[in-house]
């Protein structure tokens, strides 16, 4: 049996036009929405009270959403600016590669054509000594779960 994974190594990798990942945008302090659900349509049966029938209809992803400390000069910055302010959207496919003691990968997510629906900043507060957070949160059309 093996031991169980300790999900604070982690990398996220932008792959927008054949580019390599920029450095300043695999970094993440937090990844949420690793998620699929089939989504079921209830059906009736005539003359049956005691349940009903529940057929498939299609998968339903959850937003991919990526929080990390405010980073100036990034490319992923640039992309959800444009995409924000010009209306103008560039998907890209996004690999969460989720890394053993070893460094070497163990499991990952790979998010086809990701583009930019939500962009947040934390709250700004001159008592608290806090980091400015990024939060950005990504729509996809198909997620593919990769493991060993």
């Amino acid at each position: 049996m093996s031991d169980p994974i300790i999900g604070m190594r982690f990398g996220v990798f932008f792959f927008a036009g054949g580019v390599i990942p920029n450095p300043l945008d695999i970094r993440f302090q937090k990844v949420s929405g690793l998620s699929a659900e089939v989504e079921t349509e209830s059906v009736s049966e005539g003359g049956q009270n005691l349940y009903t029938q529940k057929l498939p209809q299609g998968v339903k992803y959850n937003n991919l959403v990526l929080e990390r400390g405010m980073v100036i000069s990034s490319p992923l910055n640039l992309e959800f600016n444009a995409t924000m302010s010009l209306f103008k959207f560039a998907a890209s496919n996004v690999l969460v590669t989720l890394l053993g003691e070893s460094k070497a990968p163990v499991a990952a997510w790979l998010f086809m054509k990701a583009y930019p629906v939500k962009w947040s900043t934390s709250d700004l507060n001159a008592s608290d000594a806090a980091l400015v957070i990024d939060t950005m949160e990504l729509a996809y059309t198909r997620m593919q779960v990769m493991r060993t």
